[in-house]
């Protein structure tokens, strides 16, 4: 007999975790979020993972949307056969509302001790015309990839899950007679996670 220990992680919901945009969020939960991008950067993304952009309205971070109309604008000079919009789970950590333009912490909120910055829908920010929702993750870690929420054709749909997929099954391997090992990065933060140990027999 031989002792597997392995991650998970502890979440909590409100109710239903497909928030609405509109709704404020709150700080230390887990949501749903949408991320538009060209076919090439998808399939990129999916199999090493996001990485954090040098600059933004926001400052340097992951740039997503509990909104998918605003995703699937991006990128804005991409035709439409060459849109993707990844459907994310992301645990956003301590959130910091940015609704106003010029605001003294736009781009500095992470060094204030913040894991996300929020500008809510309508807020009147110039710098977001679309007036939709918008959010930046400072962590790319704490985004992940959990499906494929629109795409030019059902064989690329198809292409992209299945890269998923295989993602996913990094998460565990064999490595030897008896025993497992975990082998992709963990998502999300120490606070969400969990040890769990259990036997196998040979």
């Amino acid at each position: 007999m031989s002792t597997v220990t392995f991650y998970g992680w502890e979440v909590d919901y409100d109710g239903d975790h497909h928030l609405k945009a509109e709704q404020e969020a709150k700080s230390g939960r887990l949501y749903t979020m949408y991320h538009g991008t060209d076919v090439q950067t998808a399939r990129t993304i999916i199999n090493n993972g996001f990485k954090q952009s040098p600059d933004g309205m926001l400052g340097p971070g992951v740039y997503v949307s509990r909104n998918q109309k605003k995703a699937e604008r991006y990128p804005l000079r991409s035709p439409v056969t060459d849109k993707v919009v990844l459907k994310l789970q992301v645990d956003i950590g301590k959130v910091k509302r940015i609704d106003t333009d010029n605001h003294p912490m736009q781009k500095t909120w992470h060094a204030q001790g913040y894991d996300t910055a929020w500008v809510p829908p309508n807020c009147g920010m110039k710098a977001v015309p679309s007036g939709l929702e918008e959010d930046c993750i400072w962590d790319p870690k704490r985004v992940e990839v959990a499906d494929i929420a629109l795409a030019p054709n059902t064989t690329l749909v198809a292409e992209l899950r299945q890269l998923i997929s295989q993602r996913k099954s990094q998460f565990m391997k064999p490595s030897g007679q008896g025993a497992y090992q975990v082998r992709s990065l963990l998502m999300f933060t120490p606070r969400n996670l969990k040890q769990l140990t259990f036997s196998t027999t040979d």
